[in-house]
């Protein structure tokens, strides 16, 4: 809650005050937030669960993996495919974009997202956190995505934020008239 006003009310608030603030757009701010306590549930149980450690795997940045970057990664996609709002998302944990499959509605929005930072804290119980940003589509409807698509200036974005995992967990973002 933003002061005591739930996220989805926020939105809202903001959806009547800024046209470019569309009920899609809502719509994937308010899944990314759930998809982050998702995330936050699952750190949470650690080891109970059996998420810490390696995953045996690497990143496209040639970085050892850990269960839960693996864990992190899964959550995001598996909530946003469906949803109908993304045309395709980019991860650190990917090599390659992810186009919504064709069963699935899709969107006027790229997503890209480092799904846990500082994932090699978990195991000295420091604070860690999702990265997202959202862009619109450049390509119309019917062409998939591009690389160059995903590599517009920062000053294109539509969302910015990040959620901190710790002793709370914490959504900050900007719709690009301040952060909250």
């Amino acid at each position: 809650m933003l002061n005591g006003v739930t996220l989805s009310h926020y939105l809202v608030e903001k959806q009547r005050a800024n046209p470019h603030i569309t009920h899609e757009l809502r719509l994937l701010i308010e899944n990314i937030a759930t998809a982050c306590k998702a995330i936050g549930v699952a750190i949470g149980k650690g080891a109970i669960a059996g998420v810490l450690g390696g995953a045996g795997t690497d990143n496209v940045q040639g970085e050892a993996q850990k269960k839960l970057d693996v864990l992190s990664n899964d959550i995001l996609i598996r909530s946003k495919r469906a949803n109908g709002t993304l045309a395709a998302m980019a991860s650190e944990e990917m090599d390659e974009i992810y186009h919504i499959p064709p069963e699935y509605p899709r969107g006027d929005y790229l997503l890209l997202f480092e799904p846990l930072d500082g994932s090699s804290n978990i195991d000295v119980n420091i604070s860690v956190g999702t990265i997202f940003s959202v862009l619109q589509r450049q390509s119309g409807p019917g062409r998939a995505p591009t690389v160059e698509e995903f590599l517009q200036p920062g000053t294109e974005q539509i969302v910015a934020g990040y959620d901190v995992y710790g002793p709370s967990t914490l959504l900050v973002m900007t719709l690009g008239d301040g952060v909250d």
